[in-house]
């Protein structure tokens, strides 16, 4: 299959996505995926029909023409033929269709891919792959999935907690790989944030429940925040206690504190925690008082490899993403600042 033909089938499907998150796909193909998306949080309590049509919308938009064309014009070497190669994907399953871009790469490059799914996120991709297939019958050949073990592939890519890098660098360390750990993104705040830069933060904060690596789970704080500022600009995601799951873990760690007279913030749907840690539990949210900025940068810097974004609007801090679009990557985002499509055109 020629790149072209690639291309533009991944830009036909970015068109499906698009309006079938907005409700107004007449897609043959909606039906069905409909069905998935209602019904997925059978499967994943997390995965609500709202999260799923959020990543979708996500995927559709950056799936146009102009972000496909800016992403691959760094790659002049996609456009020579080379060996097609098997490439091996087991993907995580904290968000919806979180292995999308992988799945992406992998095809336009040229390859195969071969997937081991998440059993939490198994259905989604599943049917962009078949709709893939019904708009290009040639990548039956390219799409492969599984629930063995991955065996007789070129290279591999493996998404997983920090647990699971270790059994993934154990067993395909002697295989080219990417092999991702989990990650947390913070949030630096001046203090000169406008209302609508808090709220637009709080998509950040609470998009998929905060499952996501994207996700904001620490807050850095000039000394003089105010913290009642900042929790009643939130108030538009109060609705996220009515979710069960996410309301079990907020109220068990609130018992935890109270229990063990651990100092925080409560407005009752979320926890803040004045904590030097970065990873916070879920319905909890760390905060870290700073007095310089530039400690703050240095902090960044020091631990770049656990952070996967900066979320600012600070110019100190260098590629930072704008406040509410931590959660809709561009095409050239890659997790863990590792160029994908590079190692596989590398290979």
């Amino acid at each position: 299959m020629e790149l072209s033909q690639r291309i533009e089938s991944f830009l036909n499907l970015g068109t499906f996505l698009r309006e079938f998150s907005v409700g107004t796909s007449t897609n043959e193909n909606s039906v069905q995926f409909s069905e998935i998306v209602k019904n997925d949080h059978i499967y994943n309590p997390w995965f609500t029909e709202s999260n799923i049509l959020q990543s979708a919308k996500a995927i559709g938009e950056a799936l146009q023409k102009e972000n496909v064309d800016e992403w691959l014009k760094s790659y002049p070497k996609l456009k020579n033929q080379k060996e097609i190669m098997k490439i091996g994907v087991i993907t995580a399953g904290n968000i919806p269709l979180v292995g999308f871009h992988d799945f992406f790469t992998i095809l336009i490059s040229g390859n195969v891919f071969y997937g081991k799914l998440s059993s939490r996120d198994n259905r989604l991709l599943k049917f962009i792959s078949d709709y893939l297939i019904f708009l290009n019958e040639e990548f039956k050949n390219l799409i492969y999935f599984t629930e063995e073990k991955l065996e007789n592939f070129d290279a591999i890519i493996a998404t997983g907690s920090n647990n699971s890098s270790r059994y993934f660098e154990y067993y395909f360390g002697k295989y080219p790989n990417i092999i991702r750990k989990y990650r947390n993104s913070v949030a630096l705040l001046t203090g000169n944030e406008t209302k609508t830069d808090i709220e637009s933060l709080a998509f950040d904060i609470f998009s998929y429940f905060g499952l996501g690596c994207r996700n904001v789970s620490k807050l850095f704080l000039p000394k003089d925040f105010c913290l009642e500022l900042f929790f009643e600009n939130i108030n538009h995601f109060a609705s996220i206690y009515n979710h069960n799951k996410y309301a079990n873990n907020y109220d068990y760690n609130k018992s935890v504190y109270l229990m063990n007279q651990i100092q925080h913030f409560n407005n009752g749907f979320v926890l803040l925690k004045e904590d030097e840690g970065m990873s916070s539990p879920i319905g909890v949210l760390f905060f870290q008082y700073y007095d310089d900025i530039q400690q703050v940068k240095e902090y960044l810097n020091f631990n770049k490899d656990q952070i996967q974004c900066v979320v600012s609007k600070s110019e100190i801090i260098k590629d930072a993403i704008p406040f509410g679009k931590a959660q809709q990557p561009e095409l050239w985002d890659y997790a863990d600042n590792v160029d994908t499509m590079k190692f596989l055109l590398n290979l």
